[in-house]
């Protein structure tokens, strides 16, 4: 019998079920209701972004076929691509949901290294234990957003809250950081493998995508990086290559004044068109029309 391909669930789906007003358009929802969140039956691949924290009851789900377990004070990250199965909350189960969208990430962030510390973040730790500190900085985070998505006359509340859920970001990477620092004798060779290569890909991606290049450079071989990569992060060295190639050439065309030419020489293309050929492959439009959308 031919295996079923996993569907996808999308974030206008998910606010379509999910009884709430906080939100910007396919943008952010804002949600208190852990118990009614509504994942379809059946695995999805996830689309969007997921931040949420228990405040009561429990909540069980299999994230990529590893079984979670959510209690009280306990924070989950669900980024993209990650499968979500078999979710069950509690009657009682409270918390504060957070749903944002890919694109919505991908004009918040300011630096390429943010994009790879969320995967790695929820990729290698997708549940999070906080303490009473910590739950009480999430929850004035959480907090300020709801009053900001509430907003709706504020002609800037799309970038307030860009900002507000940039600045979050960055302390429960603060969070993780810790964690690991604790743990780093449980990291498992492949996990290390993975780190080693966005590390890489961090720095060299403007000049390299070549996965045989990466290999080269942690004396592995082509395929062994493959298959560890794929293994850890469900996604191929050359689909990481090519989100970070796309979201720097999105960064240079939104935030400077360089010419499109200049964007293709920085990234390393022979010459605009060829730029032009990859980016509209992999964002759907030319450069041009995203810099002026």
């Amino acid at each position: 019998m031919r295996k079923q391909p996993i569907q996808e669930t999308d974030i206008q789906a998910t606010k379509n079920r999910l009884s709430t007003t906080d939100f910007i358009a396919n943008d952010i929802i804002i949600s208190d209701s852990l118990d009614k969140l509504p994942l379809p039956d059946g695995p999805r691949r996830m689309t969007f972004i997921v931040v949420a924290m228990c405040t009561n009851g429990t909540v069980s789900m299999s994230i990529d076929t590893n079984n979670v377990q959510i209690q009280k004070g306990d924070l989950v990250i669900i980024s993209e691509r990650h499968v979500i199965d078999n979710y069950q909350a509690s009657a009682d189960a409270e918390g504060q949901l957070m749903i944002m969208s890919t694109r919505f990430f991908y004009d918040m962030v300011h630096d390429v290294s943010d994009l790879s510390s969320l995967f790695i973040l929820s990729k290698r730790q997708p549940l999070l234990s906080l303490d009473s500190r910590e739950s009480e900085i999430f929850a004035e985070y959480y907090a300020l957003l709801k009053r900001k998505v509430a907003d709706t006359e504020n002609t800037y509340r799309r970038s307030i809250v860009g900002a507000i859920i940039h600045t979050m970001f960055y302390e429960l990477c603060d969070v993780v950081a810790k964690r690991q620092q604790a743990a780093n004798c449980h990291n498992t060779r492949s996990s290390m493998v993975f780190t080693k290569f966005i590390s890489l890909l961090e720095i060299n991606h403007k000049r390299e995508r070549r996965v045989g290049w990466y290999a080269t450079q942690m004396c592995i071989t082509p395929k062994h990086l493959s298959e560890t990569v794929k293994a850890v992060s469900m996604r191929t060295p050359n689909e990481w290559i090519d989100s970070y190639v796309t979201l720097a050439a999105r960064l240079l065309l939104k935030n400077t004044t360089k010419s499109i030419k200049e964007i293709a020489t920085e990234l390393n293309f022979p010459n605009q068109s060829f730029l032009g050929k990859y980016f509209k492959e992999h964002v759907g439009m030319s450069p041009s029309q995203y810099r002026n959308s």
